[in-house]
């Protein structure tokens, strides 16, 4: 049960991080977003890491973890943000919500044993992220004043703007980032401080976005954007720590329940936003909860 609640935990946080992202990057940029959501991580996270009691064994593999957890997160959020600047709220979250699947095939392949009747349900909310997923990836982003969201080809003239493409690649690539992260934050929580499945994605993000950024005055932030990147950064790292103490129960489910990300960012932009959903992504969305409720009553038996 605790797996379930901590990916519960985290699927809410980063849903919450997920819109207001989506509005920063589109205001400011995905690397002054990005910027921003480190430095203020970091700023949360080092001072917890530097208490008594908080110390980790830093041996050679916990060291090659966080590296990895490290590298797979920003790399996945500059990808992710860069999504949300390119294409719908309702379309990439859902396709960035695939991670927890990814984590979960990764965790097993790597010998975590799972129940069949855990799997057959992991299985149904996997191909309720797919369904959730279908479609439209390529729609362009309402473009807002001052901002920097992509607009449709067709309309390139008309708008002023130059065509950037489609958001699907820079998603698919958030989701294998991601995915990654996710595998190793929970090794790294399971063994050392939950602190410490957050710090080097931040640390490391400070060091070589922030910084940089910093030194060539290219860290943007407007009035609108800084409230948003601050609960992103705080959204990431609340939903992180959650979900690195509920993996402790079980990496593939927290994994795949923390996945409903994606379904409640779309509900949520369909009202908040105006955005559209097909009905296919209706019926995954609908799938992924069924399969968490399902899957919540399979592991308290």
């Amino acid at each position: 049960m605790l797996a379930i609640l901590g990916g519960l935990g985290a699927a809410i946080c980063w849903a919450t991080s997920s819109m207001a992202s989506a509005r920063a990057s589109r205001g400011i940029g995905s690397w002054s977003t990005l910027g921003w959501v480190m430095l203020i991580g970091t700023a949360v996270t080092l001072p917890v890491a530097l208490l008594p009691g908080q110390r980790a064994d830093l041996t050679a593999d916990a060291l090659v973890l966080l590296a990895i957890s490290g590298a797979g997160n920003v790399i996945g959020l500059l990808l992710a943000y860069s999504a949300f600047q390119r294409g719908k709220v309702s379309v990439v979250a859902p396709i960035l919500s695939t991670e927890g699947a990814t984590a979960a095939v990764i965790s097993i392949v790597f010998g975590e044993q799972v129940a069949i009747s855990a799997a057959i349900v992991l299985t149904a909310i996997a191909a309720g992220v797919v369904l959730a997923s279908s479609g439209g990836a390529s729609e362009p982003a309402v473009a807002e004043p001052g901002g920097l969201a992509a607009v449709d080809a067709t309309d390139e003239t008309r708008h002023g703007g130059r065509a950037t493409g489609s958001a699907l690649p820079f998603a698919l690539g958030a989701v294998a980032c991601f995915g990654i992260n996710l595998y190793a934050s929970a090794r790294i929580g399971a063994t050392m401080p939950l602190v410490w499945s957050i710090l080097p994605a931040r640390l490391g993000g400070f060091v070589f976005v922030a910084v940089p950024l910093i030194l060539r005055g290219r860290l943007r932030i407007t009035r609108a954007a800084a409230p948003l990147v601050i609960l992103v950064a705080i959204a990431e790292v609340v939903g992180t720590a959650v979900y690195a103490f509920g993996s402790r129960d079980g990496i593939a489910v927290a994994a795949v329940t923390s996945s409903q990300f994606g379904a409640i960012a779309a509900i949520v932009s369909v009202v908040a936003f105006g955005e559209r959903l097909r009905r296919i992504q209706a019926v995954g969305i609908v799938t992924i909860a069924v399969g968490v409720a399902t899957l919540a009553a399979v592991r308290a038996v």
